[in-house]
C-alpha cells in the first residue's frame, strides 16, 4: 500500500511512496545525508543529452572561453530550483496543484496542456539520448535502443512499489556514474589546468560564440524540473512541525546547492574535455555521435566507451525523472492519475515515430528544446508570483531582494530562450 506524503489527499507524491522519517530534522551529518535526494533527481535534467550537445560544441569551437557561462547559468538554476522546493515545503502542494487552485479553469487547462507537451518533448530528447547510447555501446538500432530505454525506465519507476528513497538512490547512482566517467575523461584528455580558473571566473565572449552561449544559458532551467521539485520535496515535509520544516528548508537549500553544483561540474567537464581534445586538435564537433567517433582515435577506445556509458546513464536517469514530472503535472493540474507503464508507453511513441520516419535525431533534439522555451515562462512566472505571496507562503515568502533576483534570472533565461527560438527557426 502506498502512503500519501503530505496532508493533501491528492498529493502527486502519493504516486511514489515515502521511506523518510519526516520529523525531528537536525543538522547532524547522518541527517543531512539522509535528507539529500530530491535535488539530485532534479540535477539529472541539467546533465541530459540535450545539454551535452551545447557543451561539446562550445568546447570544440571556443576552447575554455565559455566556462563562465556554465557557472552563471548554474547560479540562476540554483535560485529558481530553491524557490520551487520552498514552495512545496511551505504549502504542502506542488506548483501544478497551486496553479489549478489559484487560476481559472481555462487558464489551468491551458497551463496543463502546455506543460504536458513540454514534458513529452523533454522525454523525447532523453529517450533519443538513451537510444543513441545503446547504439554506440552495443550497435543496437535506434528503434530497439529506444524500446529498451523505455522498458528500463519503466522498471526503475516500478521498483520497490514506487519507494521514493530507492528511486533516489538509483538516480544518485547514475549521477555518480556520469561524474566518475567524466573524471576519467578529464584525466585522459589532460586539459590546460592553468586556463580553467581564469575562464571560469572571467567573462569573455569570443567572436561568433554568442549563439552557443545563449544555448547554454537558455537550456538552464527546464519547466518540468520546477514542477517536479515542488512535489518531490514534500517527502521531507512535516505537516505538524513548523520547526522541522524550517530545518528542512535549510537542508533543501543545501541539497540543491550540492546536487546542482555537481551538475555544474559535469557540464564544465564536458566542455573542458571537448576543448582539450577537439579544440586543441583543430576539430569542430557539433554532435554527440561525432564526439564519440572522434574520441577513440585521439584518446583510445577506453575514452569512447566511457563517454557512451555516461551518455547511457544520462539518458536513463533523465528519462526517469521526466516521466515522474509528467505524473506530477497530470495529477496536479487535473487530479487524474494513469499507470506509470501507460504513461511510459505514451511518451515513448514520439521517439519511436521520429526514429521510424528516419528523421535526424539531432534536429529533433533542437526542436524539442525550442518547444520547452515556449513553456518555460508559464512555469517560472507562477513560481515567482506564488513564492512572493505572504498570504500563501507565510514566513517563507520571498524577501524583496530574492524576488528581484528571481525576476532578473527569469528575464535573462526567458529572453535568451526567445532569442534561441528565433535563431533556431531562422537557421
Amino acid at each position: 500500500m502506498l502512503r500519501t506524503l503530505t496532508h493533501s489527499s491528492t498529493s502527486p507524491l502519493k504516486l511514489f511512496g515515502d521511506s523518510i522519517k519526516r520529523n525531528g530534522w537536525g543538522y547532524t551529518l547522518k541527517r543531512i545525508v539522509t535528507f539529500l535526494g530530491p535535488a539530485f533527481l532534479i540535477s539529472v535534467g541539467y546533465m541530459d543529452p540535450g545539454n551535452w550537445g551545447t557543451d561539446i560544441e562550445g568546447g570544440s569551437r571556443f576552447g575554455y572561453s565559455l566556462l563562465w557561462v556554465i557557472l552563471v547559468s548554474n547560479m540562476m538554476a540554483i535560485l529558481l530550483q530553491t524557490l520551487s522546493a520552498k514552495l512545496g515545503l511551505a504549502t504542502g502542494k506542488s506548483l501544478p496543484e497551486l496553479c489549478r487552485e489559484r487560476f481559472s479553469k481555462p487558464v489551468a487547462v491551458f497551463l496543463w496542456a502546455t506543460a504536458e507537451l513540454a514534458a513529452i518533448a523533454t522525454d523525447l530528447a532523453e529517450v533519443l539520448g538513451g537510444a543513441v547510447a545503446f547504439n554506440l555501446l552495443f550497435g543496437l538500432p535506434l528503434f530497439a535502443g529506444a524500446l529498451l530505454t523505455g522498458a528500463i525506465v519503466g522498471l526503475i519507476l516500478t521498483l520497490e512499489e514506487y519507494n521514493l528513497r530507492r528511486l533516489e538512490m538509483i538516480i544518485i547512482g547514475m549521477v555518480a556514474v556520469i561524474g566518475i566517467a567524466y573524471l576519467v575523461e578529464i584525466f585522459l584528455s589532460q586539459p590546460a589546468w592553468s586556463q580553467l580558473t581564469y575562464h571560469t571566473l572571467v567573462p569573455h565572449l569570443p567572436g561568433g560564440s554568442t549563439l552557443v552561449a545563449v544555448g547554454i544559458i537558455g537550456a538552464t532551467v527546464m519547466p518540468h524540473n520546477l514542477y517536479l521539485h515542488s512535489a518531490l520535496i514534500q517527502s521531507r515535509r512535516s505537516a505538524n512541525n513548523p520547526e522541522a520544516n524550517r530545518r528542512a528548508l535549510t537542508l533543501s537549500t543545501l541539497d540543491s546547492v550540492i546536487a546542482l553544483n555537481g551538475a555544474w561540474l559535469v557540464n564544465s567537464a564536458i566542455l573542458i574535455m571537448s576543448a582539450a581534445v577537439f579544440y586543441a586538435n583543430g576539430l569542430r564537433v557539433i554532435s554527440i555521435e561525432q564526439a564519440h567517433q572522434t574520441l577513440a582515435p585521439l584518446l583510445g577506445p577506453l575514452s569512447a566507451t566511457v563517454f557512451a556509458i555516461a551518455l547511457l546513464a544520462s539518458g536513463l536517469s533523465s528519462s526517469t525523472t521526466a516521466t515522474m514530472a509528467g505524473q506530477v503535472i497530470m495529477d496536479g493540474f487535473l487530479h487524474f492519475h494513469i499507470n506509470v507503464w501507460v504513461r511510459r508507453a505514451v511518451t515513448l511513441v514520439p521517439a519511436l515515430v521520429v526514429i521510424g520516419l528516419g528523421l535526424d535525431p539531432l534536429r529533433i533534439l533542437v526542436l524539442s528544446q525550442v518547444s520547452l522555451s515556449f513553456q518555460l515562462p508559464l512555469a517560472v512566472i507562477p513560481l515567482i508570483l506564488f513564492t512572493r505571496d505572504k498570504a500563501l507562503m507565510g514566513e517563507y515568502a520571498n524577501r524583496r531582494s530574492t524576488t528581484i533576483l528571481a525576476i532578473l534570472a527569469a528575464a535573462v533565461i526567458i529572453g535568451l530562450n526567445v532569442l534561441l527560438v528565433w535563431q533556431s527557426l531562422a537557421g
